[in-house]
């Protein structure tokens, strides 16, 4: 298994093999704290157009998204993992779209197959890349709107990859927390609570809280992420 770790858009674009889509802060947080509340699926979308789109064609679909980190005008809810925190989401639906992890699945157009990616999901994400065993693995860190590398997704990746080759990074709890000094910082200013709400980071920095991966799959022209449960590396 030949893994790489790739950055922002244009290794997207460059990514092959199996290929996880990396968004710490905050989109696949967020999706798969949705996933985790009972979301049937989410259709993670690049532009807004399509969102709005969609959300006319079903006016039962949840919003959620962001531009700038803030949310949009007619969602439901921003890219905030702590604002659905609690929030029974069982039998709906969701359309997403970001600034980066949703434009990354867009210019991932030579992957095989695509994860999103959060340290939430982590080990199980580890764990499914080895039920599948493929050739290429591709860690895209997505960072700050696809166009500037951040320490929370390079941070992701590689944990990623120490599980991977069973060397598990033992020192991940504490490089975590220390993202509240490096990308994380925007979340302990109070003048950005509104858009980067302090809770959002304590959430995002978790590893290894759910046993399912982040799958996404193409039906009917649209990306589809769905929890595929495959349980915790040993």
């Amino acid at each position: 298994m030949e893994i790489r770790i790739l950055q922002l858009k244009e290794g997207a674009a460059r990514a092959e093999g199996l290929t996880v889509i990396i968004d710490v802060f905050r989109a696949f947080s967020l999706e798969a704290c949705m996933l985790a509340q009972g979301m049937e699926c989410i259709y993670p979308v690049a532009d807004l157009e399509t969102a709005y789109a969609l959300k006319k064609e079903h006016p039962d679909y949840i919003l959620a998204g962001e531009r700038k980190g803030a949310i949009l005008p007619g969602f439901d809810y921003g890219n905030s993992p702590s604002s659905v925190q609690g929030i029974d989401f069982s039998g709906r639906r969701a359309v997403h779209t970001t600034s980066a992890g949703t434009q990354g699945i867009r210019a991932a157009v030579h992957a095989q197959e695509l994860l999103g990616g959060s340290l939430l999901t982590a080990a199980s994400t580890a764990a499914y890349i080895k039920t599948r065993n493929p050739d290429i693995v591709s860690l895209v860190c997505m960072g700050w709107e696809g166009v500037r590398p951040t320490e929370e997704d390079t941070l992701c990746a590689e944990y990623i990859r120490s599980l991977l080759i069973g060397k598990p990074m033992s020192d991940i709890e504490e490089k975590a927390q220390a993202l509240r000094y490096t990308e994380g910082r925007k979340f302990f200013d109070p003048a950005q609570q509104a858009v980067f709400p302090e809770a959002d980071f304590h959430i995002s920095v978790q590893h290894d809280v759910f046993p399912f991966a982040v799958r996404i799959t193409q039906q009917n022209g649209l990306y589809k992420s769905e929890a595929v449960y495959t349980g915790m590396p040993e």
